[in-house]
């Protein structure tokens, strides 16, 4: 039997990974590098293991940095910690499994030495993008190595690389998608000395930006070109760039024609700010198109464009045409503010405007419906404000109010219309604001039942009243009434009854909005609101049908001795009355001289056939019946004609003189 001693080189164990280097160290992190295994077993390695511990640990504090099997053969190996020694080690895998680990790399620290450089990116005024690295610390044999993914790439047709001294430089013939990677450059000769870069999809459209900048450089631009109006309904066309330098130029374009500063147009520059202005009186129908400024500064050129066609450059000259017509107004007594409404507290509309620019010799007129207000209230204009009261406003109200200003300089006017919708706006309000006013509803006992009721400030038909009885709308009957009294809002129940009781809500509508008001007609509020009707039922009935003397009787009867005295009166009262009669407050009786009687009922009569002096005195009709009693008095005076005569003649004559 003859033996193979050949070795067998598809065995199923892969060897280590080999040729481990360390670089781009820096003091939290580095760069480790490494070769594949000589011998990578029956099947391919698919992907490599590092493990890392500090220089001085036990070999059981070995920790893997990748939990999955990386295919690349480098690893940046983040948050050392600075100033620590640290080992590494690599194992590759393959179908068979994880193989021997590598010879170690390190001891290696986490530092960052003095005077490491990193890779620059840079982009040229011709917008070439490089990549640029400087060591001082090279010697005779020293090279730079550059690599993408640290492959080297001295044959790559994509890039370009220039060394000379200390410095070199890789420049990208065409940078796109393809050159996406780590870029790294290693100084060979040295103690590990490199840096590397990386570009990602951002950094790649940055740069090709940047790029795109610097081969054809733009002005930046603050804001763009727009346009205002101004006070006097000047327009000012303008924009902001960024910087401006002293040797900057702008060109004005209108319609693809470059226009000049002259009587129509007025352009500025201030390069302090980078603010570019053109100025023009007025917008003609002409002037309508589209507007351009063009900037140069030195190689950097730049633009914005400004569109005013159609409705959009009617709405600007119809504005800036507005605002000079409002300029002008200005220049005499104008309204700040123009007339408008509210409605004040006590229920009342209050126009109001506010005056500006405003003398003594200015004159305010009010009008409605175009015939002048007269008003009694004089305005100072100290506070600007003008006013005018309508108390309690209503429809005889509704109309076209106007307010004039006037003096020297010119006038002017403000109109309000309070009509239709306008109107039923206000009144709306009105309506609302006499609602709120509203009480809260009281309980109020008369001789027909009970009654609720809720004052407000003034009342209105506009204002709607609605009663509801235990959440049911409450009909209305002979029994059950609802009305208004001057300022008070009332529900009438007569002869309440305990189906009466209840929750009563009184509902205002100003015509947008109900207001409520509530009463509990219930439990003790019922009952001595019951009690109290009942009382004045009873006195009403009382002072109904009580005696009492209708009329006839005079107060004073003066007659002349000897004379007949026939008084009569009427009487009333249910039951019918008793009467009796006074004379000198002591009962009178009837008798031959002096006849008293009561015929139906109802009419009592007071006779003397021949009056006498004993008959003058003070006299009294009494009525009575059980709800009461009044008297009626009258005084009888008699006169003898003769003494009257005498007395008459015994006082001396109003002009008679008395001789000497």
């Amino acid at each position: 039997m003859k033996l193979n001693l050949q070795p067998n080189w598809t065995v199923l164990i892969k060897g280590p990974p080999h040729n481990l280097k360390y670089s781009e160290v820096r003091k939290t992190s580095l760069v480790l590098q490494w070769k594949p295994p000589i011998h990578s077993g029956r099947t391919p390695v698919t992907g490599y293991f590092v493990d890392m511990k500090e220089a001085k640990a036990k070999d059981d504090q070995w920790r893997g940095l990748n939990e999955v099997a990386i295919k690349n053969k480098y690893l940046k190996v983040q948050d050392l910690k600075e100033g620590v020694s640290y080992v590494f080690r690599v194992r590759a895998i393959n179908q068979a499994g994880v193989g021997k680990p590598s010879d170690l790399a390190g001891p290696v620290v986490a530092e960052t030495r003095p005077g490491t450089k990193e890779l620059v990116v840079s982009v040229d005024d011709d917008g070439v993008i490089s990549l640029n690295f400087e060591c001082d610390q090279m010697t005779p044999n020293s090279e730079f190595i550059w690599s993408k993914d640290y492959v080297p790439t001295e044959d790559s047709p994509r890039l370009e690389v220039e060394s000379k001294g200390n410095k070199t430089k890789m420049t990208f013939k065409d940078l796109g998608m393809e050159d996406l990677g780590i870029y790294s450059c290693d100084v060979t000769d040295t103690d590990g000395i490199a840096s590397s870069y990386f570009i990602d999809e951002e950094e790649l459209k940055r740069l090709l930006a940047l790029s795109q900048e610097h081969k054809f450089p733009t002005v930046p631009v603050k804001s763009e070109l727009a346009v205002e109006i101004l006070e006097k309904g000047q327009v000012r066309f303008w924009m902001q760039a960024e910087k401006l330098s002293g040797n900057s130029k702008v060109n004005y374009i209108f319609n693809d024609k470059e226009i000049f500063e002259g009587p129509k147009y007025k352009m500025h520059i201030d390069r302090n700010t980078g603010i570019i202005e053109m100025f023009m009186e007025k917008l003609q129908d002409e002037d309508e198109g589209t507007y351009t400024f063009q900037l140069q500064d030195g190689r950097a050129t730049g633009h914005s464009t400004l569109v005013l066609i159609g409705d959009v450059y009617k709405k600007l000259q119809k504005e800036a045409e507005f605002q000079r017509q409002e300029w002008i107004r200005k220049q005499g007594p104008h309204f700040a503010e123009y007339l408008s409404w509210e409605v004040t507290g006590e229920c009342n509309v209050l126009l109001k405007c506010k005056v500006a620019n405003i003398k003594k010799e200015t004159l305010i007129m009010w009008y409605k419906d175009e015939r002048e207000i007269s008003v009694d209230e004089k305005h100072d204009f100290k506070d600007g404000i003008c006013t005018l009261l309508i108390t309690e406003f209503s429809k005889k109200d509704a109309g076209t109010y106007e307010v004039v200003l006037k003096d020297d300089r010119g006038k002017d006017k403000s109109r309000l219309k309070l009509v239709d919708e306008a109107f039923k706006e206000l009144m709306s309000e009105v309506c609302k604001k006499i609602a709120l006013s509203a009480t809260d509803l009281k309980i109020q006992s008369t001789a027909e039942g009970i009654r609720l009721y809720s004052f407000v400030t003034y009342y209105l038909d506009d204002l709607k009243v609605n009663w509801s009885h235990n959440e049911t709308a409450i009909k209305y009957t002979d029994r059950v009434k609802s009305g208004v009294t001057g300022e008070q809002i009332w529900l009438q129940i007569n002869e309440p009854t305990p189906n009466d009781k209840g929750k009563y809500v009184m509902e205002l509508f100003d015509g947008k909005t109900g207001h409520q008001k509530t009463v509990d007609l219930s439990g003790e509020a019922y009952d001595e609101a019951f009690a109290e009707f009942q009382r004045l039922k009873q006195a009403a009935i009382a002072e109904k049908n009580r005696a009492r003397v209708l009329g006839g009787l005079p107060d004073v009867v003066t007659i002349q001795e000897g004379k007949a005295l026939n008084l009569t009166c009427t009487v009333w009262g249910d039951p019918t009355p008793e009467i009796s009669w006074l004379k000198n407050e002591k009962s009178l009786a009837s008798d031959d001289h002096c006849n008293l009687r009561l015929e139906a009922g109802k009419t009592a009569y007071f006779t003397i056939s021949g009056v006498t002096t004993s008959d003058s005195g003070k006299y009294g009709l009494v009525v009575k019946n059980k709800y009461g009693s009044e008297t009626s008095d009258f005084t009888i005076s008699v006169f003898i004609p003769e003494e009257e005569a005498r007395i008459a003649s015994a006082k001396p004559q109003k002009g008679n003189k008395q001789s000497k």
